[in-house]
């Protein structure tokens, strides 16, 4: 006789497939792509290191529901501990105190095209709002990039900011 108990729930075994890959951000370049300089790669001559002088960023003033105020121009993520994966690069990682840890670590990445300021949910567990007065609030899909005009109001969790 064992004294091993029989398994109550022989049958409840379920097989969980695995997620599919979360899709790739891609932040939008330092500088456009010019034509001589695809050209000049092409025969071997080096990137330059500099964003050309003509190329100038708007810059973007973001006041959070915790106080501070950043002025940032060009590319960013923001969260509770906002860490870039190994291949991109931001100019701006801005940290968001927040006890009831409704903010994702990287919650959000912003940055410019054109001069027009923008927000991409990066897949946080409580999302991303839009509110662009006078429209209605527009709840952001993650991985997809939303146009936020000077004004507006992005909530991230139970925390905002609104850029000026």
């Amino acid at each position: 006789m064992t004294r091993k108990r029989a398994d109550p729930r022989p049958s409840d075994t379920t097989i969980i497939q695995p997620l599919p890959p979360k899709s790739t951000v891609i932040s939008v370049p330092l500088w456009p792509v010019d034509e001589s300089r695809a050209a000049a790669a092409a025969a071997g001559a080096p990137e330059p290191t500099v964003p050309p002088a003509a190329v100038e960023r708007a810059r973007y003033t973001l006041q959070f529901s915790t106080g501070e105020t950043v002025s940032v121009r060009g590319t960013g993520l923001i969260g509770r501990r906002p860490l870039p994966q190994p291949a991109e690069r931001f100019d701006h990682l801005i940290q968001i105190t927040d006890l009831g840890m409704s903010v994702s670590k990287s919650h959000l990445e912003f940055g410019q095209h054109d001069g027009e300021f923008w927000v991409n949910d990066r897949f946080s567990g409580n999302g991303t709002v839009v509110r662009r007065a006078p429209a209605d609030a527009v709840r952001c899909e993650p991985g997809r990039r939303y146009l936020v005009a000077r004004g507006s109001r992005v909530e991230i969790g139970d925390q905002f900011f609104v850029v000026l």
